[in-house]
């Protein structure tokens, strides 16, 4: 059974391929711009998503497809980009008789404490979430009408090793590694959701190659246990044990920053998430796969801060 993974050379790209070779088959195409083999065996498949008629060649002969693809953090090309890549792949799949697996993300839910489950309704308020928003809804109507075999697998915010880019990642994480003081966005007391990036690939991975789990939404499995960004770095601290000093940025510093900085600017449609407890709920998908083994945020923050230890 052939495989394609459409936007590989990312994170959740690669942990996806090597899933896949280990429990789901040795036929895998990498599909990007410039993929490189993560497996002697893998087939690569230079095209730009773009391009329609690329697209379907690259779609072409596969039996699943997962839509994996990233852009960076710009408005503008979100707005410019996003939309056509799902367009194309949408047709891309319709006409070769393709599954899709597509990997989305949170950003168009209410940025609120309220639980989140694969039944929240869109809320989008900003450019980047109103794209996502409108790229789920473009599937939605597809798998409504019986057009497609697809199925929508959500994650929240990533946190992980390797090439993984989050807030978390960026403001916590790689300050550590750098010796640097530790950033904390908006509070430090309220409860986030993050998923182990691995997990979200394995997860994918286990969806994608369950024939009832298509034609509906899952949010992709986090641990429970939901930690406070306080308690994060005071788990490191234990870990390391020395003392991780931080400091915590308002909202009105983000968007003084925003006149001067543009990764600023970028932050500043997703901040007010971080004013909240995110309660994002994968309860359907424990249910349904229970000896799925989700990582801890304890033994996530421990691969963290001793990457060796993976």
């Amino acid at each position: 059974m052939k495989q394609t993974i459409l936007g590989a050379n990312g994170q959740i790209a690669e942990e996806l391929v090597k899933e896949l070779k280990l429990h789901y088959t040795n036929d895998i195409r990498l599909v990007s711009r410039n993929p490189k083999k993560v497996h002697e065996t893998d087939e690569l498949f230079p095209a730009n998503l773009l391009d329609a008629e690329a697209t379907s060649k690259a779609v072409e002969g596969s039996d699943i497809a997962y839509l994996t693809v990233g852009l960076p953090m710009n408005s503008q090309m979100w707005i410019d980009q996003f939309p056509i890549m799902m367009r194309n792949v949408i047709d891309a799949c319709k006409k070769h008789d393709t599954k899709l697996v597509f990997f989305d993300n949170t950003y168009m839910y209410p940025k609120t404490s309220e639980p989140q489950t694969e039944e929240t309704s869109f809320q989008p308020n900003g450019p980047k979430s109103s794209v996502r928003a409108e790229m789920a809804n473009m599937l939605l109507e597809e798998m409504k009408n019986k057009q497609i075999e697809a199925v929508i697998c959500r994650a929240p915010e990533f946190y992980g090793t390797g090439k993984t880019q989050s807030i978390t990642n960026g403001m916590i994480f790689e300050k550590i590694a750098q010796h640097k003081k530790l950033i904390v966005p908006i509070k430090d007391n309220t409860r986030r959701t993050l998923i182990w990036t691995p997990d979200a690939s394995r997860a994918m991975a286990l969806i994608g190659n369950t024939p009832d789990a298509y034609g509906q939404t899952w949010h992709l499995p986090c641990d429970d246990q939901r930690m406070t960004y306080k308690e994060i770095i005071d788990q490191s601290s234990q870990i390391l044990q020395r003392k991780l000093p931080y400091k915590i940025l308002s909202m009105l510093f983000f968007k003084f920053g925003s006149l001067f900085n543009n990764q600023a600017k970028e932050l500043l449609e997703l901040l007010p998430r971080y004013k909240y407890d995110n309660i994002f709920v994968s309860d359907k998908f424990k249910k349904r796969f229970p000896e799925f083994k989700i990582t801890s945020y304890q033994e996530g923050i421990k691969k963290m801060i001793n990457p060796s230890k993976q």
